[in-house]
């Protein structure tokens, strides 16, 4: 028999690792921010080009966490983890050193491949490493501050490195990272967590690729652009998509998606509730930085290291809220958590003016402390209740809400600020896409008289903030809401979820074995 690793013996070294390949697939989502100007000076890509650079990376990977997570299931997280870990350095060196847009574009595609590989596979070695709920609460806050941390980080070190190199590294910094992560994995974590016996369905796999895709794709487009037909109708069709792979999964033996767990009202609240705290974070987070850099006039790399400033308390929040837990509750921390995300807002929509870096700055710190410490508490239950065999294609469940959540936080709260700064411009001072978006004004200055320019950027902060201000408003509504239906939904929970681990795990006993 082999020798066993005494690293083994110490789940914090398999988090540490776990926590390794979702730094860098959160970093992804965010590393390019920046690099544009060189990618395009270099690859000389048509606009269509530029912004598959940008979207393919989210649509792929959107498309395939669930399957992946699945796959995850079947053939074991840790062998999963390390070929996705291999997948990821190979097109990340595609990437550094893409020749063409064409390329790049296939390599961010492969990156999302190989990423939604990784996510799944880490939350669901977490359920398998920390027998012990109350190690499993904190581990799992610590996995969600570094993903989170991983999209503020990203745009710093892209930042950094482009003004020192040239664009490529900026994915070539994922290399030696994911080596460490597939040299370590076999000595920190187990490998016999597979169910051989189980399939994958591959028609399954298909039908949710088919709804993603155009679901996140129409969204995204929906928030550029505005309402079309063919964008509407790309919707319709991902939803109707999504309908049948539902009724698929209520008609096969091994459905990907055990429609059971989602039938059971606990869980079904948390996935819901992980959906809007990420339409919240994304959403806030796309409107921060447009007021960094347009509104405030900051360039990129300092706009980013001001939005590094929430990541402090962020990075805090996630073990505190574990510790809060369980003095008060599960539930008592995503209810808090989900009333100071909506302070956060109603700060931002009560104090922003075009001069309120310090106001900003508080009102996204509360909101991403709360929302943080709500959705940690959301991915401790969800899978601390997942049956262990499927403990992959849950995580993936979950993965996906909060694909979807990010999608539509842009998508809504970029269309309350585009609709009210075209209601608020004045029409009279500059027509055409100076007159629809901060964007357009901003780049339209430089072909203007001076006093004309500097009235129309005027008018236009003028215009961002009070579109901000009303979708502050709107976050912070539907937080709110969230933390009524949340107390509703989960109110009959144990509230003394992590103190008693006898407790916790007759609780999830109890909503598993609601699973036939």
């Amino acid at each position: 028999m082999p020798r066993r690793s005494p690293w083994r013996r110490s789940p914090w070294l398999g988090l540490l690792v776990l926590c390794l390949p979702m730094l860098i697939v959160s970093m992804d989502v965010s590393v390019l921010f920046f690099a544009v100007p060189y990618i395009a000076a270099d690859l000389a890509p048509t606009p269509e080009q530029q912004l598959w650079i940008f979207d393919v990376y989210g649509f792929v990977l959107a498309g395939l966490l669930l399957t992946m997570g699945s796959v995850a299931d079947r053939i074991g997280h840790r062998r999963l983890l390390m070929i996705g870990a291999a997948g990821f350095s190979v097109a990340s060196l595609a990437a550094a050193f893409a020749t063409s847009a064409e390329m790049l574009i296939g390599a961010r595609a492969l990156l999302a491949v190989a990423g939604a590989t990784l996510m799944p596979s880490t939350l669901a070695m977490i359920r398998h490493i920390f027998d012990d709920a109350t190690q499993r609460t904190k581990a799992i806050a610590i996995w969600n501050a570094v993903l989170a941390g991983g999209v503020a980080v990203g745009p710093v070190i892209s930042g950094l490195l482009l003004e020192h190199v040239w664009w490529g590294s900026v994915f070539l910094i994922n290399v030696p990272i994911m080596v460490v992560l597939m040299l370590a994995a076999p000595l920190v974590l187990p490998g016999h967590t597979s169910t051989p016996g189980r399939r994958v369905d591959l028609l399954s796999a298909a039908l949710v690729l088919g709804s993603m895709l155009p679901v996140v794709a129409a969204i995204k487009n929906l928030a550029a652009d505005g309402w079309s037909v063919p964008r509407v109708l790309m919707l319709a069709v991902g939803l109707l998509v999504g309908v049948v792979f539902v009724m698929r999964q209520r008609r096969i033996e091994e459905p990907m998606v055990d429609l059971a767990l989602l039938g059971e009202r606990r869980f079904a609240t948390s996935v819901w509730t992980n959906l809007v705290c990420m339409f919240a974070l994304l959403g806030n987070s796309i409107l921060m930085t447009q007021y960094l850099q347009s509104v405030l006039g900051f360039s990129p790399l300092r706009a980013a290291l001001w939005s590094l400033a929430p990541s402090v308390a962020v990075g805090a929040m996630a073990p505190l809220a574990a510790g809060a837990a369980q003095r008060v509750g599960r539930l008592a921390v995503m209810v808090a958590g989900l009333l100071t995300g909506a302070t956060g807002f109603a700060t931002l929509g009560a104090f922003t003016g075009t001069d309120s870096l310090v106001a900003v700055l508080i009102g996204a710190t509360l909101l991403a402390s709360g929302i943080v410490a709500t959705t940690s508490m959301i991915a401790d239950h969800v899978v601390g209740v997942a049956p262990a065999d499927r403990a992959g294609a849950t995580s993936g469940l979950l993965e996906t809400s909060s694909e979807l959540g990010g999608a539509l936080g842009i998508a809504i709260l970029g269309s309350v600020v585009n609709a009210v700064f075209r209601a608020a411009f004045p029409g009279d001072l500059i027509g055409g896409e100076a007159s629809r978006s901060l964007a357009g004004a901003v780049a339209a200055v430089p072909h203007l008289a001076p006093d004309q320019g500097a009235a129309v950027l005027a008018a236009a902060r003028e215009a961002f903030v009070d579109g901000l201000t009303v979708a502050a408003w709107v976050g912070a509504a539907v937080l709110v809401v969230s933390a009524a239906v949340v107390c509703w939904a989960l109110w009959d929970r144990p509230r003394t979820g992590a103190v008693d681990n006898g407790r916790v795990r007759a609780a999830a006993d109890r909503d598993v074995s609601r699973i036939p």
